[in-house]
């Protein structure tokens, strides 16, 4: 063994605790450390040859690097859709890299089953019955990637094409309906060889609405003549969260062919929530659906689940034929569901967070994140410089400047905000103007965050 590597196992509980005190002091700091970095970053080093042992290497990492890693798992980063990691998820995290399963097949491990009882778990969560079955991936655009696989695959099955064996080619044109896609679902038909063209845009319901017109939805069916199609229905929109009406998509079903995938990343846990479950009400109906996990149930990048009613078929799409593997018969090994056949313990974040807090847990998480939206677009709503794109639905606040707000205007306002330390948002286009986002879904968070973004709001617009 390398000197180096037989020093560091031989002080190997010494170096844990020096990282464990690391990344404590990171922890503890958070809420008060800038929220997005500053300044240049080092120029980069070359490869060296002689190692310097873990410790320095840590020292190296907090002296180099870390100053400028973003406060983003802190309670005012509110761009994109991020969540941060509760503290039981990140002890899960630790430890699935300490006990480093393979999950390529059993293995001799129970890590599989541990996932098959986070899965199960989940599933409750979000009111999906018995005949829907899941497995981890790593965010929402592979969850989508997985739900519209096997919606390709099904689709071969009712024009009699087998399409993990003969290519997507086999299928001839694909119809992919949808009224607000997320950018990861043409990303996903590239993938697949549905070619991103292939999407259709059905018109949206007035009002300021993101929320697909299902009279339109089954006018294209019609017009499809029998075809069968893919229909991607969202459970909460990116920039306004708002929801198609699942249950009346759902029903469409009776007179018409196709496979319906829901892209419920985040807004799929509305269901964890008595005043908004209603909005995912219809989720069971769905033939796939896509949650992701590192937003709004905290728990560290990257996690997120694919659930489908047609495990049979995203085998045949999955399925990986090697003697030393395994034929994926029973209950399938997960290598057999998904992209990967190596991937870390995905589960084990999710599983310490879902014992630690629970439902109630994760529901006060959720229902305060709403509350702050609210509360943020309030205030917005009353700054002379800003007002409001769309009724704060759930937990994304979009705005844009009050007047002129041209793409270079709002995007200095951006840039003002995430310089002054206090917050961080990322920018969009609504309505055809550009404008600006806060999505709220850190368990951190609290009121006098929200105070603090929004004064960093009002003094770099005014």
């Amino acid at each position: 063994m390398h000197p180096t590597l037989a020093a560091d196992l031989s002080r190997l509980p010494e170096l844990l605790q020096t990282a464990r005190d690391f990344a404590a002091d990171n922890a503890a700091g958070l809420a008060e450390r800038p929220v997005a970095a500053s300044g240049r970053a080092p120029v980069l080093a070359p490869l060296p040859e002689d190692g310097l042992g873990g410790e320095a290497a840590l020292m190296r990492f907090a002296e180099r690097w870390a100053p400028g890693f973003s406060g983003s798992a802190g309670p005012r980063y509110l761009g994109f859709v991020t969540g941060g990691a509760t503290p039981a998820s990140v002890a899960g995290d630790w430890l699935t890299s300490a006990f480093d399963q393979n999950l390529s097949g059993a293995g001799g491990s129970w890590g599989q089953e541990l996932e098959r009882e986070t899965l199960a778990w989940l599933r409750e969560l979000f009111g999906l019955g018995k005949a829907h079955s899941g497995a981890f991936v790593t965010g929402a655009t592979v969850s989508n990637t997985v739900g519209l696989a096997i919606g390709r695959e099904w689709l071969g099955e009712q024009l009699g094409v087998d399409v993990s064996g003969a290519g997507a080619a086999a299928l001839g044109p694909v119809d992919v309906l949808s009224g607000s896609p997320h950018s990861s679902v043409p990303k996903a038909m590239s993938v697949l060889g549905i070619g991103r063209d292939r999407l259709r845009r059905v018109p949206l319901l007035s009002g300021n609405r993101e929320a697909v017109d299902v009279t339109a939805l089954e006018a294209e069916l019609v017009r499809l003549a029998g075809r069968p199609a893919i229909v991607v229905a969202n459970a909460g929109t990116v920039d306004t969260v708002d929801f198609d009406d699942l249950r009346a998509i759902a029903a469409l079903k009776a007179r018409y062919d196709f496979w319906l995938h829901v892209d419920a990343a985040f807004g799929g846990f509305a269901a964890l929530c008595p005043e908004y479950a209603t909005l995912v009400d219809g989720l069971d109906a769905a033939d796939s659906v896509c949650v992701d996990l590192h937003k709004w149930l905290n728990v560290p990048y990257d996690a997120a689940v694919q659930f489908t009613r047609r495990r049979d078929l995203q085998v045949r799409v999955f399925h990986n034929a090697s003697p030393y593997l395994g034929l994926p018969a029973g209950e399938p090994d997960f290598l057999h569901l998904t992209p990967e056949n190596s991937r870390r313990l995905r589960a084990l974040p999710a599983w310490f967070s879902l014992v630690a807090y629970g439902r109630a847990g994760h529901r006060e998480i959720v229902e305060r994140n709403v509350a702050l939206a609210r509360r943020l677009g309030a205030g917005i709503d009353a700054l002379p410089g800003l007002r409001l794109l769309a009724p704060v639905r759930l937990n994304v606040v979009c705005f844009t400047l009050a007047e002129d707000p041209t793409q270079k205007r709002v995007e200095a306002l951006a840039r003002a905000v995430a310089e002054s330390g206090e917050a961080y948002v990322t920018p969009t286009v609504y309505g055809g103007l550009p404008g600006l986002r806060a999505a709220f879904s850190n368990w951190r968070t609290t009121g006098d965050d929200t105070r603090r973004v929004l004064d960093a709001l009002a003094a770099a617009s005014g």
